[in-house]
């Protein structure tokens, strides 16, 4: 996949120009002042409840999902119904994988925050895409850790969890810390496609997410990897350059692998166990 040219943050500043540094402060600038914005506007409405969210999803299905001769919305149009709807109380999820969701909720919100979760066993080169994202684009990160650093997990549950439980060691690291920052948030939106795993096979465009009480809006669930990989192009998107390393889905390092032609997208991730998803979205 093609993507920005990709420097550690501190190189991307430092070979600036004058020109580049005032775009670089310029969107600092604009990304606290819609940070305050964002607070302001949650100050003053307050979450909605289980119950209002779920009659929301029901009008999203009504608005959005295909019915008879009518197709299912483009992505476009699901994010222009999301940021109607939730407006500050939306976020989206990222893993620094790609940014193309981002990219796409940004155009339509900018400065929206994106949920990263930072487990502590990130590539380099994923903490790389990270930084760069800040400089490069129109969001707030927002990083979401565990409670335990992978120094007090070791001395907690023993060294290596990840090798011995990955189930519990993503349930500690990934599904809990974002269950917990979502409690801030009515919608998440996603980056789940359809074509990537027999699991999410039939993912739909909304729906409401029971683990996290809130609405989980997936605007690429049509996607192919070729319209992301054009999309990337196109807008030249922020991407991890691990994805043309050799590693088309990528996690945390102890559990990633590269992949061989031919084989599934997702092969390397947790390869020789019956396990294919972190617990996020299953």
């Amino acid at each position: 996949m093609t993507a920005v040219e990709l420097s550690s943050p501190v190189t991307l500043l430092a070979s600036a120009g004058g020109d580049r540094l005032a775009q670089v402060r310029a969107r600092a600038a604009a990304r606290e002042e819609s940070r305050g914005a964002r607070h302001r506007a949650r100050a003053a409405r307050h979450r909605r409840s289980t119950e209002d969210l779920r009659h929301v999803v029901e009008r999203g299905r009504a608005q959005l999902h295909a019915d008879g001769d009518r197709p299912e919305a483009t992505a476009e149009e699901v994010v222009a119904w999301a940021v109607r709807e939730f407006g500050p109380y939306l976020a989206v999820a990222s893993s620094m994988q790609d940014l193309v969701l981002a990219h796409l909720v940004s155009r339509q919100l900018p400065f929206v925050d994106v949920l990263f979760g930072d487990t502590g066993y990130h590539f380099a080169e994923t903490l790389g895409t990270r930084g760069a994202v800040e400089i490069e684009m129109d969001v707030d990160v927002v990083d979401v850790r565990p409670e335990l650093t992978v120094a007090e997990q070791d001395a907690a549950h023993g060294p290596r969890l990840h090798d011995r439980d990955p189930e519990a060691c993503c349930a500690m690291r990934k599904v809990a810390p974002m269950r917990q920052a979502l409690q801030g948030y009515e919608a998440w939106a996603t980056g789940v496609r359809r074509g990537e795993t027999a699991a999410r096979a039939n993912a739909p465009l909304v729906s409401f997410d029971e683990r996290n009480g809130v609405v989980k809006i997936n605007p690429l669930a049509a996607w192919s990897d070729e319209e992301v990989e054009e999309y990337a192009r196109r807008h030249g998107v922020v991407v991890n350059p691990l994805l043309s390393d050799g590693y088309p889905s990528v996690g945390c390092e102890p559990c990633t692998q590269r992949v061989e032609s031919g084989q599934d997208a997702r092969a390397g991730r947790w390869a020789g166990r019956d396990k294919t998803e972190c617990g996020l979205h299953a």
